[in-house]
């Protein structure tokens, strides 16, 4: 009986590679392919998997991204093989909670035996999520939080620092970034993809439209029923709404 495989990855190339080397193992049935994390968690939720071949690194929500998102929805979770170009990665936590993993570029000798371990891996699920919830938090101890994000302007592409940017905001489908020098667009299609990409220590979703870094807000503007508006540090010192749902975390981070 072939095993059912999802391949995730940012690269068309990369997928195109890792499915034409399954194709000539056997036994392997590739359901479908995706392109970044959000896919990820739509596509193992409609077709459940035996097995998925997932990128570690991926714009926005990343391959650890995915594994939380399945744990959080609780979605059966399949097997998982981490795909990464980045040794560091390969750490002994993946031997030690994760089905396999794979350094690009893709070996089919090592393709063969990640199948093959997938074949006879009988784990049930329940004791899969633990372990790949294990995983994730010894592997994001270890990885260094990201400083730069990739934002387009004028037809450029600019990696901006972190701690410079003053907040995002979504209209349309169309992510906008302002930071202390300049305004943007981000590759990101939602704004929970791009928080999964900053440093949630700094950033917190004030408004569903919105995302602001806690270290540029200027001034807490009282409004009208016991609600709040933002006022920022940018050039225009922009004010933002704060939902009411978030009206308590604003006054638990300013002691209102």
């Amino acid at each position: 009986m072939s095993l059912s495989v999802i391949i995730v990855d940012d690269e068309q190339l990369a997928r195109d590679e890792l499915a034409f080397l399954l194709r000539g193992i056997g036994n392997v049935d590739v359901v479908a392919q995706g392109k970044n994390g959000l896919e990820a968690i739509n596509l193992i939720k409609d077709h459940s998997p035996d097995l998925v071949f997932l990128d570690v690194q991926m714009p926005g929500l990343d391959g650890f991204g995915v594994i939380k998102k399945l744990i959080e929805k609780k979605i059966s979770m399949p097997q998982v093989v981490f795909a990464t170009a980045f040794d560091q990665y390969a750490v002994r936590a993946f031997e030690v909670n994760a089905l396999d993993y794979l350094l690009k570029p893709f070996d089919k000798k090592r393709i063969a035996q990640a199948v093959e371990k997938a074949s006879k891996n009988l784990i049930p699920a329940p004791d899969r999520n633990e372990k790949l919830d294990t995983l994730v938090k010894m592997l994001e101890a270890q990885k260094p939080a990201p400083t730069k994000i990739l934002l387009k302007s004028v037809g450029r592409l600019f990696l901006v620092d972190q701690k410079d940017i003053c907040f995002a905001s979504i209209e349309g489908g169309v992510i906008s970034v302002v930071s202390n020098n300049m305004e943007g667009q981000s590759n990101c299609r939602t704004l929970e993809e791009l928080l999964a990409s900053l440093d949630q220590h700094l950033f917190w979703r004030a408004h569903r439209s919105f995302l602001v870094n806690i270290n540029h807000i200027k001034e807490v503007v009282p409004w009208f029923k016991s609600s709040y508006q933002i006022r920022m540090d940018d050039k225009k010192q922009t004010e933002i709404p704060v939902s009411r749902a978030q009206t308590k975390r604003l006054r638990e981070l300013f002691g209102l």
